[in-house]
């Protein structure tokens, strides 16, 4: 969990501050290219960035825990392909319009677009969840330029001079934006009560959370999602932004809404539902968080790192 900035060393203070440096004069140097040249550029740096930084460790790592079955030929393929989404999709979120643009331009399709129009029509509110694949902030933004009142939750960053521009940057696609926290949750029932919609990138692993399985092993899931969708009577629906081959462009997908039961059932009907684009593009989904942790850390038996 990050902690305030007080609170860390001084280690950890100049370690985040250099990196940010870095990340801020890479970002900043790279919007001096047009858009159609800067986010491929971008994706080219994490991908030659990614073995010094510790990427492909952390992606290999994931698929043996959880595709132990992948050829070495298909893990190498999948740690450049990973770390190209990423840059690319660091480039996108700070580069505003041209970004809206193509957001704009999506095709949107899926058997839950009915069901998000049919609550915008009654002014029932709509919490949707996504993960970190493809472009989660596509389909937000897309969403936004069609008129749906959108909100979203987010979780702040363990480094915190990145945090503070990088909350700026995709607070520009649309507000409110709501801090994971007491405060950010009681802004967010607010808006949730007034028949507003929120946006939960729900693939994190979440203390406090379930147990659930994901790839087959357990992951540590908030539910809170489901929670907040049974208590307010909202609509729950997955909804994701895929890029396309070219690697510019998307489409947005809205997956059929989840029907109210329980929290732990239609958080694993999250998971699932994820889990089955995340292999139809592999590639697309951030391998490098620690989705799996503390169990990660037992490695599988045929794995060396």
């Amino acid at each position: 969990m990050p902690v305030a900035q007080s609170e860390l060393t001084f280690s950890q203070r100049a370690k985040y501050f250099a990196s940010n440096v870095v990340l801020r004069g890479l970002i900043g140097t790279l919007k001096l290219i047009p858009y159609r040249w800067r986010v491929p550029a971008m994706g080219w740096t994490l991908r030659k960035l990614a073995p010094l930084v510790g990427f492909h460790k952390r992606v290999r790592r994931n698929l043996q825990y959880t595709r132990p079955d992948l050829s070495s030929q298909e893990v190498d393929r999948l740690c450049h392909e990973v770390a190209d989404n990423v840059g690319r999709t660091l480039a996108e979120l700070y580069a505003g319009v041209p970004f809206w643009e193509r957001a704009k331009a999506a095709d949107i399709s899926g058997p839950g677009l009915a069901a998000l129009e049919t609550a915008r029509a009654e002014g029932r509110p709509v919490v949707l969840v996504t993960g970190h694949f493809g472009n989660y902030d596509a389909a937000r933004s897309k969403l936004v330029q069609m008129g749906f009142n959108m909100g979203s939750l987010y979780r702040r960053m363990a480094n915190p001079y990145f945090n503070d521009h990088y909350v700026k940057a995709i607070s520009a696609t649309g507000k409110p934006m709501f801090e994971q926290g007491k405060r950010g949750m009681v802004e967010m029932v607010r808006h949730l009560k007034a028949g507003g919609n929120i946006a939960i990138v729900a693939d994190m692993h979440a203390m406090g959370g379930q147990y659930l399985p994901f790839f087959g092993r357990p992951a540590l899931t908030s539910t809170v999602p489901a929670e907040l969708a049974l208590k307010y009577k909202a609509a729950f629906i997955p909804i994701y932004g895929i890029r396309r081959e070219n690697g510019m462009d998307f489409d947005v997908v809205v997956a059929e809404e989840i029907a109210h039961s329980d929290p732990i059932t239609m958080t694993q009907a999250v998971c699932d539902d994820l889990e089955r684009r995340i292999r139809d593009h592999m590639g697309q989904w951030f391998w490098l968080h620690r989705r799996w942790k503390p169990m990660h850390d037992t490695p599988h038996p045929d794995y060396q790192d």
